[in-house]
């Protein structure tokens, strides 16, 4: 199983010091590269206005984050775990059922992409 990271680039340090709304108008810039947030810790962060069109969080850690009403749709989360993470309103990806997140939410798993 993949650890979750601490990465160095100063995005992920915006995020985990919950500074969203300055990590969304530096996205907007296109500042965020390809990878640089993947299997990110961000395990208990309140990230509910997190613009997460487009990100690659695969294998990221959301335990008891607040994502509530975040726009997943369009976002790589395959092998994310959600244990624990407050969701209501969020959106996510159709390839990651309904039941993949009750366990994730549940026992920890990460997620599974349903690509059938």
């Amino acid at each position: 199983m993949t650890k979750p990271i601490l990465h160095q680039n100063p995005l992920y340090q915006l995020l985990k010091a919950e500074r969203v709304a300055e990590f969304n108008q530096r996205k907007a810039r296109g500042e965020v590269k390809e990878g640089m947030l993947r299997g990110g810790d961000f395990r208990g962060l309140d990230l509910r206005e997190l613009d997460a069109d487009g990100l690659d969080l695969r294998d990221a850690y959301f335990r008891g984050a607040d994502l509530r009403g975040v726009d997943f749709r369009n976002t790589q989360l395959e092998g994310a775990s959600f244990c624990q993470a407050h969701f209501s309103g969020a959106f996510f990806p159709r390839e990651i059922s309904a039941e993949e997140l009750r366990l994730s939410y549940d026992i920890g798993i990460r997620v599974r992409y349903n690509t059938r």
